[in-house]
């Protein structure tokens, strides 16, 4: 499924912003479930330092410096991505159970003995990069209340998947979608308390109670596509960025699960970046000198081609 995504963000001030520096991570990433044919940007006003990296996690960074005096800021992304539904149904049938996997995320790499040695190698580095996924995050800590909350899901010797998949739709029934309730400040305890929240949070949630157990688990942010209601044109720019998370699965790799929607994304999920939670994936973010109060405004548009 090929897609086109134009996301465009505008920071109004009420006064002069006299320089800003940022760093955007809106290009969608390649891996083996997607590929990004074309990304741009289009900054106003167009910005004196413009350049492209990768983060740690691999996720692609642009960083920006508007020197300029500004009232207005706008960065739009404009990016067309083909997203392969390869996440399988024998993936998800996969009976490896919750237990092994933590034991195998404990042990040390290169412990597990292979016959060939490349073999190894490849063993050896997925485990060390998923064991990153094991630790507290600055969003995310593994504490007794989210052990709480996920033990009906880890059921003895139930495999890694059907325990997600359990967590996963449980998180849907049980939380309400609320965007007025929570800011990403809102720490997990209260969303975890109150029962509500928004994809960032249910995602959070998710990880947490995954690293409770010692199960590596990541944080996911990107789009979905929307379909309109029957009988209802398709509105330009109504879509929203989204958040998911992954499961560290050996012998398979990294499966997604989207509590918000308590759906496995296949081919309607576009992955932009991934880290330890939102503070390693923050879509936009800066400073700016000056500028007074400001208001910001966010537009999102997911057109299949």
């Amino acid at each position: 499924m090929k897609y086109r995504i134009t996301h465009s963000t505008l920071y109004q001030y009420s006064q002069l912003v006299g320089l800003c520096q940022n760093e955007a991570r809106l290009q969608p990433r390649d891996f083996w479930r997607q590929q990004c044919q074309t990304s741009r940007f289009d900054i106003s006003p167009e910005p004196s330092d413009f350049q492209e990296r990768r983060d740690f996690f691999g996720n692609r960074v642009a960083y920006f410096a508007v020197q300029q005096a500004h009232q207005r800021l706008v960065v739009t992304a404009v990016s067309e991505v083909t997203v392969f539904p390869r996440q399988s149904s024998a993936d998800l049938a996969n009976s490896l159970p919750w237990e092994q996997v933590r034991n195998r995320l404990q042990e040390t790499p290169g412990q597990t003995l292979l016959q060939n040695q490349d073999q190894q190698q490849d063993v050896c580095d997925e485990l060390l990069d998923a064991k990153l996924y094991l630790l507290d995050s600055p969003i995310v800590v593994a504490n007794a209340d989210l052990a709480d909350y996920a033990q009906s899901s880890f059921l003895p010797d139930r495999p890694l998947v059907q325990v997600v998949a359990d967590l996963m739709q449980r998180i849907h029934v049980d939380f309400t979608y609320d965007p007025s309730f929570t800011t990403i400040a809102t720490p997990l305890s209260d969303v975890l308390h109150f029962r509500r929240g928004v994809c960032q949070d249910f995602a959070h949630l998710a990880i947490g109670c995954l690293r409770s157990f010692g199960i590596a688990a990541r944080y996911v942010s990107g789009y979905v596509e929307t379909q309109p209601e029957p009988g209802k044109q398709r509105l330009v720019g109504a879509d929203a960025s989204h958040a998911w998370f992954s499961v560290y699965v050996p012998g398979i790799g990294w499966l997604d699960f989207d509590p918000t929607n308590n759906k496995v994304p296949f081919d309607q999920h576009i992955t932009l970046a991934w880290g330890r939670d939102y503070t390693d994936v923050t879509p936009l973010k800066g400073i700016a000198f000056g500028g007074g109060q400001h208001t910001l405004s966010v537009s999102v548009d997911v057109l299949r081609l």
